[in-house]
């Protein structure tokens, strides 16, 4: 044993796959411990707020400021005040004007210097509607209040009942984010619901990989137990498993999913319900390839032996089979293992995975970003990492598995 485990973790591929795969796993341990709580709770109201750092508006004006005078202040402000929509809008309106514009539209500088100095409220270009001469006088309205200075903060008087200046901030004053009460990392944002996709995309990794577990457990131990007994009995305990394996096998191991998981209906599809159906459908493979190993075993000199001395079935097949094709189970099981996660994410993606209200997963994830159309309004923080997930850890399980089988396959070999 110790001499094999030496031989695996001299594969550089089987040590990569392990490597990433330990390190998922270590993510699952330490960052609830960082950021504890429900993985499902809504913190947000709007629907997919950005990636950022987010500071309360109200703590932040209630901090006391600091005053600071950077130079390049005024041009990030306008800078970030023009959207790329407002830019193109402005360059419109120089050309109804027949005004020449021989700079890039990214200067911000040369953009507004030679707006300060052609544009008039008061001018009314031809062919240009009312609805179009009023948006430009509002970008105006708001580039001109950017500029102007400071903004008051008002209060309504309990005795006059009109409203009284109640304190400024000036375009100098700055907070520390450490001494403002409220502060929330969102390093992806929050999804369709106003969750923090980060914690989400934690806890659905976790119950992905559990249910992949589940499934990959469950499609071994049948693909073991039918493998062993078909290739190790023959005849018509062979005929029979075989036909079994065969009527499995013809029928699309998908659609067979699909159509079990339906019939099961949404309150019932729980994870490990799920995981258990995959684990049903997807062991065929598994016990034919088990078959011929056993086949090309069974026959050999120490099995032939226990025969003679009288062992049962059980015991022949426990000590003087099992341990030679335990190798060649353990690969199995690491790939049943990757194709029940990615099977979780196949049917979650047609609505067909686990209900939605008890646990986040990946697949579910994805149903969720691609019902609120995420990839098409630009919010990929909630499905790209879903997608490099599932890569990662299907990557790190096959180069797990490949490694293996280097180590226990003469013929690969270097």
């Amino acid at each position: 044993m110790k001499n094999t485990l030496r031989q695996v973790f001299h594969s550089s591929k089987f040590v990569a796959g392990f490597v990433i795969f330990i390190a998922i796993l270590l993510l699952l341990f330490i960052y609830p411990l960082i950021n504890p709580g429900n993985p499902l709770e809504m913190i947000g109201v709007g629907t997919f707020a950005k990636p950022g750092t987010y500071v309360s508006l109200y703590d932040a004006i209630n901090t006391e400021p600091e005053t600071l005078r950077l130079s390049d202040a005024d041009d990030k402000r306008l800078a970030k005040q023009l959207s790329m929509e407002d830019r193109v809008a402005m360059i419109e309106w120089f050309d109804a004007m027949g005004i020449a514009v021989d700079f890039d539209m990214s200067d911000t500088e040369a953009l507004l210097d030679l707006w300060d100095s052609h544009y008039d409220p008061a001018t009314k270009p031809k062919g240009m509607t009312q609805a179009k001469r009023n948006y430009y006088k509002r970008l105006n309205n708001a580039l001109q209040e950017l500029k102007a200075g400071d903004e008051i903060i008002i209060a309504e008087s309990d005795e006059a009942g009109v409203l009284t200046e109640n304190d400024t901030v000036n375009k100098t004053d700055y907070v520390n984010v450490n001494a403002v009460a409220n502060v929330k990392v969102l390093p992806l944002g929050t999804d369709n619901f106003g969750r923090d996709v980060l914690k989400e995309l934690v806890s659905a990794t976790g119950t992905s990989i559990l249910i992949g577990l589940i499934a990959g457990a469950v499609a071994t131990i049948i693909g073991l137990t039918f493998g062993l007994l078909a290739g190790y009995m023959g005849g018509i305990a062979d005929d029979i498993i075989m036909f079994i394996t065969n009527v499995f096998t013809v029928i699309p191991g998908f659609v067979l999913l699909i159509l079990i998981s339906y019939s099961i209906g949404q309150d019932q599809r729980g994870a490990s319900v799920v995981a258990l159906v995959i684990g049903l459908t997807s062991w065929t493979w598994t016990a034919r390839s088990v078959r011929s190993q056993v086949i090309s075993l069974r026959n050999r000199d120490h099995v032939n032996l226990s025969k003679l001395s009288g062992h049962s079935l059980v015991r022949i097949i426990m000590t003087d089979i099992l341990p030679y094709i335990a190798s060649y189970v353990v690969m199995a099981f690491i790939l049943q293992v990757s194709s029940g996660i990615l099977s979780e994410a196949q049917l979650s993606l047609l609505g067909l995975g686990p209900k939605t209200t008890e646990v986040p997963t990946l697949g579910l994830m994805m149903n969720w970003s691609m019902l609120y159309s995420a990839h098409t309004n630009g919010s990929w923080w909630a499905y790209f990492p879903v997608i490099l997930t599932i890569t990662l850890i299907s990557f790190s399980l096959n180069l797990m598995n490949t490694g293996l089988d280097q180590v226990f396959n003469p013929t690969l070999r270097d």
